[in-house]
């Protein structure tokens, strides 16, 4: 018994709009789960929906979605739930603005302004706004000019009394650093009006088009999804560079399978538009609200501190101190970080000071998903700058980043970097860094950081993820042999600690998971206990139901889609699962195994789908400390005692938990205090 992928995935996203109808949260950070909650649906739009069309489009009497479904049926009640979430996510958002407004904040349109507001609009309109506003206009003979893909779009109507034909534009409502989606605008007393930019471009429609004759205009919001999947020339004789490059180029007008419109937009106009995008099936097609691209929620301006939801600062790790060498440290015992609640900045202060420290002959690292002015990157930059043998694995294909990673390849080569790039059969999701220095007659140390998450000091903020620094020196020497893969995949290696994909890491958890299911059908203890953002390869499902019912106990946090169906009579009597959705993001995985009374523990970069276990390079790392192992406990048991930001995993449903318990017991909050108290 399999849950759809999809469907387990879109019941992750309800739950991240709960979080913003959950009065309990902070105000403003309720309307940022919605931004959050819609971004999280475009790219679902543009990525597994895409995939469902495509397959659909297969001519073939064989189906092959889990549970023998077909394409065709599951992209029915996709496309079905997609419509009933937009129609609770507009009511949660008007129901925030009338909260909104009891405190004194007011999200104004261009009808609402007084005569100073209208002024301050029309400065910022012909200061920061006109100058980026290029009408595109739309006539019958011609195709429709090029419309970028999850681009906020503004569709004009311009009509003249008893004319029976009508003007058509478009114009792309900008968003920059320079020109920000919200407005907050020169309110009264205590009031705080904001405007959307979309309202101060129709109150200036008039100015816009002004060479055209009409009694009438209007401007109507629309956005349009297309096909996200990147399709890669097998000319051998370009780059992976350059086959990246033009690949993007062609995802850009890759073809178009949604377009969301203002539902006020008159017949005529959104005809017009569908007409020349070809989209020709009422599925493709969905009303919405005014305002399109609610994405940009998520950096809607602080205006009230007391509607916020002040994160507590980042904690420094115990065993580190400032201005101190953190190799040293690493050097005499193993290291565990814990992000958000723990600073990123050890790792980059680790970084910097490989970067200058003379008796570091080389750095090699694996990135995936970066900040857009990476301090990661820069120190990689200095590092070759100083003489040290930089190798950097870039993902070329870590999707919707690609750009800012081809831009972080050029500044990394005219630095002198060596440049690795992705594998085509194979993308690299790793989190790996190695640092290796001369210490002694002779003699190179390697330093090891393996992670759960990307080196993005950005993300480290709002993302929870673990990471364990090393000098284990056959931890060191597998790390080297990944690095050796990347520079010569054709080779063959073997691995005695870590755990890498696609050569072992499917096999060596298969043994663990063996192992437990002996262990129990001699009545000995035996349990998993795991944390992963989505579970859904078939063979792990089955072979986890299969220790269900030899007797082990399972416990699972899956945050995103979930395939195994927990508490099924017979089948999965023995394993449990919740999700957490809370302030930061889930993105840890963490695997715990009883392992006959000497429990063991690995931390990961993979999620037990299939693409991370036989179409990734993926790292993970055994925890040979037994105090991080205790920690790694801990962490479990704390966030599995979750009895308010947790649900219950029942066949796909989130059903909120009546854990009985004294108080109410966040996890998210329990874990910062619990790192508080850390001592070393």
């Amino acid at each position: 018994m399999l849950h759809d992928r999809e469907l387990s995935w879109m019941r992750f996203n309800e739950r991240v709009l709960q979080e913003a109808q959950d009065e309990s949260v902070p105000l403003l950070q309720r309307l940022r789960f919605l931004g959050i909650f819609s971004n999280n649906q475009n790219e679902f739009l543009r990525v597994r929906v895409a995939n469902l069309i495509r397959a659909s489009a297969i001519k073939s009497k064989r189906n092959f979605m889990p549970n023998n479904s077909s394409p065709k049926k599951l992209l029915a009640l996709v496309n079905a739930q997609l419509k009933s979430d937009q129609v609770v996510f507009q009511k949660t958002y008007e129901h925030i603005l009338c909260e909104l407004e009891q405190n004194e904040i007011y999200i104004v349109n261009e009808s609402q302004l007084s005569e100073t507001q209208k002024q301050f609009c029309r400065r910022h309109f012909f200061s920061v706004v006109s100058v980026r506003l290029v009408p595109l206009m739309l006539r019958k003979s011609i195709e429709i000019p090029f419309l970028q893909d999850g681009k906020n779009y503004l569709a004009v109507k311009m009509n003249t009394e008893g004319m029976r034909n009508s003007r058509y534009a478009i114009l792309e409502i900008p968003a920059s650093e320079h020109c920000r989606r919200f407005v907050v605008l020169p309110s009264s007393g205590k009031r705080t009006d904001v405007i959307f930019v979309d309202d101060i471009i129709r109150l200036y429609l008039n100015d816009i088009f002004f060479m055209f004759s009409y009694d009438h205009i209007s401007a109507h919001a629309f956005e349009m999804m297309r096909d996200a999947e990147l399709t890669l020339d097998d000319d051998v004789s370009k780059s992976m560079l350059q086959k990246m490059e033009q690949s993007i180029h062609l995802r850009k007008d890759g073809r178009p399978i949604r377009l969301i419109y203002d539902d006020e937009m008159p017949k005529d106009l959104l005809d017009t538009i569908a007409k020349k995008l070809k989209l020709k099936n009422q599925e493709q097609l969905e009303a919405g609200g005014r305002y399109r691209r609610m994405r940009d929620l998520m950096d809607f301006p602080k205006v009230a501190s007391k509607l916020e939801n002040a994160n507590p600062p980042a904690l420094l790790h115990p065993a580190i101190k400032p201005f101190k060498s953190i190799i040293k440290v690493i050097k005499e015992k193993d290291l565990f970080l814990c992000y958000p609640y723990q600073t990123f900045s050890h790792f980059i202060d680790l970084l910097r000071e490989a970067a200058v420290d003379p008796r570091v002959d080389s750095i090699s690292i694996t990135l995936y998903r970066t900040a857009e002015r990476s301090k990661v990157v820069n120190t990689l930059v200095n590092a070759a700058k100083n003489g040290k043998q930089v190798t950097v694995l870039i993902e070329l294909k870590a999707r919707f980043d690609e750009e800012q990673n081809i831009d972080n390849t050029e500044m990394l080569q005219s630095a002198g970097v060596k440049v690795l790039y992705s594998l085509e059969e194979l993308k690299v999701h790793s989190k790996l860094l190695l640092i290796e220095r001369r210490e002694g007659a002779n003699k190179r140390k390697g330093y090891v950081y393996v992670g759960t998450g990307n080196f993005n000091e950005n993300t480290a903020f709002i993302y929870s993820d673990f990471g364990v620094f090393t000098s284990h020196s056959a931890i060191a020497e597998d790390a080297r042999k990944v690095f050796d893969f990347l520079r010569s995949p054709h080779k063959q290696y073997i691995f005695k600690h870590l755990l890498v994909s696609p050569f072992y890491m499917r096999t060596e958890f298969e043994k663990l998971i063996n192992n437990e299911i002996r262990n129990a059908k001699k009545g000995k203890e035996a349990y998993i206990y795991a944390k992963f953002n989505a579970l859904t390869d078939e063979k792990m499902v089955h072979l986890l139901y299969k220790a269900s019912q030899a007797g082990v106990k399972i416990k699972l946090i899956i945050r995103g889609s979930c395939c195994l169906c927990p508490q099924i009579k017979g089948l999965s009597d023995n394993i449990e699962a919740i999700r957490i959705v809370d302030k930061y993001l889930e993105h840890a995985r963490l695997l715990i195994c009883c392992n006959n009374g000497h429990p063991c523990s690995y931390i990961m970069s993979a999620d037990w789908m299939t693409r991370n276990l036989d179409r990734r390079v993926e790292v993970a790392i055994p925890v040979l400390d037994k105090k991080i192992h205790k920690i790694l406990e801990d962490i479990f048991e704390i966030q599995w005692r979750d009895n308010v930001k947790s649900r219950s995993l029942s066949l796909g449903l989130s059903k909120k938990l009546t854990k009985s318990t004294l108080k109410n017991y966040r996890s998210q909050i329990e874990l910062y205090d619990y790192f508080k108290g850390l001592k070393t």
